[in-house]
Formats: structure tokens, sequence, C-alpha cells
């Protein structure tokens, strides 16, 4: 069995509400690295460049759990090392996000289009967890699920790590009732309500989910509410998670959500157009907390701006 091996707590503070990157060295059966600065330089100067991490040394900014690690130190397998990366300047995303419910165990945020929910890719300090980290003062924030970065609404986040799990685990074991709404087109040949289930994949590089041939990995409610000049306001209740999935159901009825700039076509990559966001809405979690019991139904405080009032 593999032993764990627990990372003291780190001596670097956040930054923007990042937390900095932890590095255990590895094993090195080869003797491959006399000296820290040797492994440093062997995995990150191809990405940042060996000035850039031989400047980090000079500047103090590798530290382990004594403070500051010099680049000719012995390397020794096993041993913590923290640092913050350097993040290009991010456009900030013009939206506030709203709080629908904070406790000392949990914020229910109301994430507004365009902000991702976590750091990943370009977007790191302009996310949702780093902006209420810093903004609620709350460092050791995480969310127990994430909503993809074009739709709004409803994200659960715990206050205390020790917490995380018990509402990761909701997520997982499906015991989350989760609603969305959304604007499309009205069809009066699709017949609604109805349950789709495919099988859909998502291939690392490319923007777009597909369906393909195969067991149902995905299962999503569409439930009309009411239509009017040709578009539909529509109830979603997913059953799964996979990714994208009620946009890639919506289209496979002919009814692509409005605003969505990959389905049917994935468009050029251009700027996000704050006027036109995608017209999807996380709007409702309902579920029993697992710490206390109690049951809980939040709702988003977010209109869809298409839809015609």
């Amino acid at each position: 069995m593999r032993r764990r091996h627990h990372a003291p707590p780190a001596p670097l503070p956040q930054r923007d509400g990042i937390d900095p990157v932890r590095l255990r060295l590895p094993a090195d059966p080869d003797g491959l690295w006399e000296t820290v600065g040797d492994h440093l330089l062997w995995r990150y100067a191809d990405a940042i460049g060996a000035g850039t991490v031989e400047a980090m040394f000079r500047e103090g900014r590798i530290v382990g759990t004594d403070g500051p690690v010099a680049a000719d130190e012995p390397y020794t397998a096993g041993r913590f090392l923290w640092f913050h990366r350097d993040f290009a300047a991010e456009e900030r995303v013009p939206f506030e996000i709203g709080i629908v419910h904070r406790d000392e165990r949990l914020v229910i945020a109301d994430k507004p289009h365009f902000l991702a929910t976590t750091p990943r890719g370009r977007h790191i300090t302009e996310t949702a967890v780093a902006r209420l980290r810093r903004d609620l003062e709350l460092p050791e924030l995480q969310p127990a699920h994430r909503l993809d970065r074009l739709t709004a609404g409803l994200v659960l986040f715990a206050v205390r790590p020790g917490d995380r799990g018990a509402y990761q685990t909701l997520f997982r074991d499906r015991q989350v009732r989760k609603e969305y709404e959304a604007v499309a087109p009205y069809d009066p040949a699709v017949a609604l309500p109805r349950t789709v289930r495919s099988r859909i994949e998502k291939e690392r590089g490319v923007l777009a989910a597909r369906e393909v041939a195969g067991e149902p990995n995905s299962e999503s409610r569409i439930e009309l509410v009411e239509h009017r000049g040709g578009l539909g306001r529509y109830r979603l209740l997913p059953a799964t998670g996979r990714t994208h999935q009620l946009r890639v159901h919506m289209n496979s009825l002919g009814l692509p959500i409005l605003d969505d700039p990959l389905y049917p076509l994935v468009l050029e990559a251009e700027p996000d157009d704050y006027a036109r966001p995608l017209q999807l809405l996380a709007r409702v979690l309902e579920f029993t907390d697992p710490v206390t019991g109690e049951p809980y139904r939040f709702e988003s405080r977010l209109r869809l701006t298409q839809w015609p009032r």
C-alpha cells in the first residue's frame, strides 16, 4: 500500500486569493539532481526559462518549512517546497458575485456569467473562489462542485476544509437536486417534457463535447415552462454532470441555448462579449445538509437577460 505523506502547512500566505504552489521533491534513484536548483531547473526551465528559476532563488521566493531555500542546497527527496507563480494580468469580469447564504460552514454564491469557478488555464485570479476568499476574508474557502465559466448561478462553497469532503460527496452521489433555467428557440414540433439520455465525450484540447454511440453516461430532463415570441423558457434537470451536458442535450433537440459560442457551431475565439451571456442559469440547489441534517433549498437571484419580461 502506498504511504501517504501529509504536507506541513504552507509557510507562504495566499496571494490574490491563490494558494502558493506546493512541491514535494520526488525520489531520485539515479542521482540526477545534486542540488535543489538542479531539480527545479530540470522541472521548470522549459516552461518559464532558466533565468526566471534562478531569479526566484536569488529573491528568496522559493521557501521550505524553515524559510528561503538556496539553489545550491543538497537535493533531498521528500522535501516540501513552496512558491508563488507569476500570473499574467487578467481583465476583470465586470459583474459582482451575489451571496445567497452564508454561515459558519457554507457560502452559497450567485456566480455571474464569464467568471470561472476555480483557477484554470488563463483564468487564475479572476475566479469565483479567489474573489470570495479576498472579499469575504475566508482564505480556506473551497468549492464543493464546479459551474462552467459561461454559466451563471448557484455554487456551493465550504468554509472549513474539514467539511468540504462531505459536501463534495453529496454532488458525487447525486444527492443534490439541481435545477437550471435556459432560454432557447421554441419549436412546437419538439414534444416536451422529455428525458434525454446519451453518451457524451469531451476530448482534451477540443472546445466542444460530442455525443457518440455507446452506453449513455448522461441524463437530463427537459421541460418547457412557457414560450412567447419564438423563444422558450426551459427548466433543465440534470441527473448527471457531464461537461456541457445541458448545452449538448438542448442542441441535440434542435433547441440550442441562446448565445452559446460552442453549440451548434464553434465560433472563432474572440474576447468575451459581456452583453451577450450564455442564456443558462443554475437556478436551484436543494439538499439535506450532511453535517446538520437540515434540509436546504436555495434559489438564484439572477435573471436571464434574453427572456422578455
